[in-house]
């Protein structure tokens, strides 16, 4: 019995190592924010269930990252590695608590393990200060040129959808007046067509009678040539015998009695509200197609002599027809460029309002500095001792020493001069060398006048001018000129007000300079100037 007993404390007691959680830290040290990463491993067999904690915190330290959880098999059984990242924001000392992992519905803990939290240390002396940034717009790599191109191709798809809208709209009128060849022929066809309607059959009896005997009415006016249309019936009638006299046509009393009848009728039913019986509908229909071709067959027959007359009026017709054709399509141009430009004119003005009105001159009118500033630049050395400085174009060498007066050019052992555009232009960069062919005392201020001098003499007016001190990244100390001037343009008489900037170094007896120059209120120059100033660096001459 007691043997038994020893055997089941040993089973136990082998139980219970073999679910131990084993708890290490990467480092007990660490600078704040950084990454502690806390593992936890057990040892369990193959049929375990074990569950790691998910928590946002572990007692003051917070949980970065909870790493997926590693499986090793080891023979019958399985070691669980389970990875935390861990950090805190606060110098000090920490303790990460004992954390329970749950095996088989019991809860086994890990080792609390001690921590350190430390600054990170910043020499003020050494380290320079600088002010602090304007927050900095991180613009999408394609830019939003993309977008301007899709309003583009809408407004030409719209565009293009109005013309063939109006397009449609004039041929739509295709129903045009049907010509006919004579006015017998339109008289018949519009009579069939006005039984095609059935208006008296659906009630309609009054528009019918109107519609009948205006059809009758045109065809007397047109063949006969008389007022028919703006005539009584009584004058109608009256004219209609007078004109048979007069032109000589075979009417008989019952074909105008006939016709008499079925336009007082007519004014009955129009002014009356008469409403007559199917049949005398009928026998009407019957006289007035009947009038219409006894005074057709009445009038005596013209004999046409003029077919040219004929094809004239053919030929005529089809040049108003293209005439037409063209005024249309004109019309249909004009009206989609109206409404283009005028779509055009409503995006530039949008622009305008969200954007202002420098954004949409600079970007679709178009601005000088602003594709230098936002091209590719390039960081160069320039001349001997070097001047390095960062510009949107590579400076060009030019013989600048031609133009130096013969007393001062005698003391030059070498002078190199590099420059960008001109004293005329929206832009102008100068940077320039000097080496003296003896040891020279430089006074940076009265260099700095003279330089001044020489830009006057070139056609600059009104010079305005302040002086301050400079210095580079590398603590190298110079001299600043800055202000503005007027550049005269002698060729066209314009003058230019320029903003300057001009920095003067002197080493062991050697010159260097950079000038740079834009229009005065041009913030795409201030740019260009700004970056160009920072990014000085000189070369030391020994």
């Amino acid at each position: 019995m007691k043997f038994k007993s020893y055997i089941l404390l040993l089973l136990l007691s082998t139980s219970l190592f073999a679910q131990k959680v084993t708890t290490s830290v990467n480092t007990t040290k660490n600078k704040i924010g950084a990454e502690f990463k806390l593992t936890l491993k057990t040892d369990v067999d193959t049929t375990a269930k074990v569950k790691f904690p998910e928590a946002r915190m572990f007692g003051a330290l917070e949980v970065i990252e909870s790493y997926k959880t590693d499986t090793v098999k080891k023979g019958a059984r399985y070691e669980l590695i389970k990875n935390y990242g861990l950090t805190q924001f606060d110098s000090g000392k920490y303790v990460i608590p004992r954390i329970p992992v749950v095996i088989n519905g019991k809860p086994f803990f890990s080792d609390s393990i001690k921590v350190e939290v430390n600054d990170v240390k910043v020499d003020t002396l050494k380290q320079k200060m600088y002010d602090i940034k304007d927050i900095a717009v991180v613009e999408s790599p394609l830019g939003t040129w993309w977008i301007y191109v899709l309003i583009l191709l809408g407004i030409g798809v719209i565009g293009f959808f109005v013309y063939k809208y109006i397009k449609k709209r004039q041929s739509e009128p295709k129903i045009e007046e049907v010509v006919y060849k004579s006015p017998i022929e339109k008289a018949t066809t519009l009579l069939q067509q006005l039984e095609k309607k059935e208006l008296w059959q659906k009630g309609e009896i009054k528009h019918y009678y109107s519609e009948l005997t205006d059809i009758a009415r045109n065809y007397i006016e047109e063949e006969i040539h008389i007022p028919a249309m703006e005539s009584t019936t009584s004058e109608l009638i009256d004219a209609l015998r007078r004109a048979a006299k007069q032109q000589k046509l075979k009417l008989s009393n019952e074909t105008v009695e006939n016709l008499e009848k079925v336009l007082k009728q007519a004014d009955l039913v129009k002014f009356a509200k008469v409403k007559p019986l199917d049949f005398e509908i009928e026998e009407d229909k019957k006289r007035i197609s009947n009038s219409i071709v006894t005074i057709h067959k009445s009038i005596p027959e013209i004999v046409e002599e003029d077919d040219e007359l004929l094809q004239w009026n053919e030929q005529q017709k089809e040049l108003a027809r293209l005439a037409k054709l063209k005024k249309q399509k004109r019309v249909r141009i004009i009206s989609t460029i109206g409404i283009v430009l005028g779509m055009l004119m409503l995006f530039v003005l949008g622009l305008i309002y969200f954007k202002g009105f420098d954004y949409v001159k600079d970007n679709l009118i178009g601005h000088p500095t602003k594709e230098l500033a936002e091209g590719k630049w390039i960081y160069s050395d320039y001349g001997n001792p070097g001047v390095k400085v960062e510009t949107p174009k590579v400076l060009k060498r030019v013989d600048a020493a031609q133009t130096l007066p013969k007393d001062a050019a005698a003391l030059i052992k070498e002078m190199q001069t590099f420059m960008y555009g001109s004293l005329l232009e929206d832009f102008y960069i100068t940077v320039s060398t000097v080496t003296y062919k003896q040891e020279t005392q430089i006074d940076l201020d009265k260099t700095a006048e003279g330089y001044l001098q020489v830009m006057e003499a070139q056609g600059a007016q009104n010079i305005i001018v302040k002086t301050e001190d400079f210095g580079t990244q590398k603590g190298i100390e110079g001299k600043k000129a800055y202000g503005t001037m007027t550049v005269l343009d002698k060729a066209n008489g314009k003058s230019t007000k320029m903003y300057y900037q001009l920095l003067l170094f002197s080493q062991n007896g050697g010159l260097q300079t950079i000038l740079v120059m834009h229009r005065e209120g041009d913030k795409y120059g201030r740019q260009i100037a700004e970056r160009m100033l920072n990014s000085v660096e000189l070369q030391t001459t020994q």
